[in-house]
């Protein structure tokens, strides 16, 4: 049960959202310009970061619903992204994601861990000082949406369809516009498909 009485049918930080739209909408403006906005990271890799770095903070809803979007965006292959978070450097993907996921990583434990060494990895597989900076700055605000959901004991459920169902209509329409200029009481039907009652992720 969460610690504060948020508004029903909204699973993960879609309550907290929901509860308090003030603070919703510059979160969902920020996970918009980190993981939808121009950048030369691939928006999988982007999601995959996202979603890499919730699993560690072992956050079940943000890592089920971004790595929903991170599968669909590397068409449908989730066990792809399992691997990934299990295990990256085994993972069928490239040299410079594996690198990117390090720095996130240990951004995740803490960032004055990170290291020339870490960063060199990156920039010998051809990662740009651009995308070096943005990993950070996704690892980092990702600890701090999955310490609202952790903080606020906010519930996620384990239906891995329900994530699904998600995905598209954050792919196609993103962050902000998904859950702008609704009431809270919609909220539950946001990020989801159209059917009443439906669940949503993001």
């Amino acid at each position: 049960m969460a610690h504060i009485r948020l508004p029903e049918g909204n699973p993960g930080i879609l309550g907290p959202m929901a509860f308090s739209p003030e603070t919703a909408k510059p979160l969902n403006a920020l996970a918009e310009v980190l993981l939808r906005g121009p950048n030369s990271l691939p928006a999988a890799d982007r999601e995959m970061i996202a979603t890499y770095v919730s699993s560690q903070n072992d956050c079940y809803f943000c890592q089920h619903a971004h790595g929903a979007v991170a599968a669909y965006r590397l068409n449908g292959n989730e066990q792809l992204v399992d691997t990934e978070k299990a295990n990256f450097e085994v993972a069928a993907i490239s040299e410079k994601l594996k690198a990117w996921l390090a720095i996130a990583g240990i951004v995740q434990r803490g960032g004055k861990q990170v290291t020339n060494e870490d960063v060199a990895r990156a920039r010998q597989q051809g990662a740009t000082d651009k995308e070096i900076h943005d990993t950070v700055p996704i690892a980092a605000p990702f600890c701090m949406y999955n310490r609202n959901v952790h903080g606020l004991a906010t519930r996620a459920p384990t239906d891995a369809d329900l994530y699904r169902e998600s995905e598209r209509r954050l792919v196609d329409e993103g962050y902000v516009q998904s859950a702008e200029h609704l009431p809270a009481a919609q909220k539950e039907c946001a990020y989801s498909s159209p059917k009443p009652g439906a669940w949503c992720g993001g």
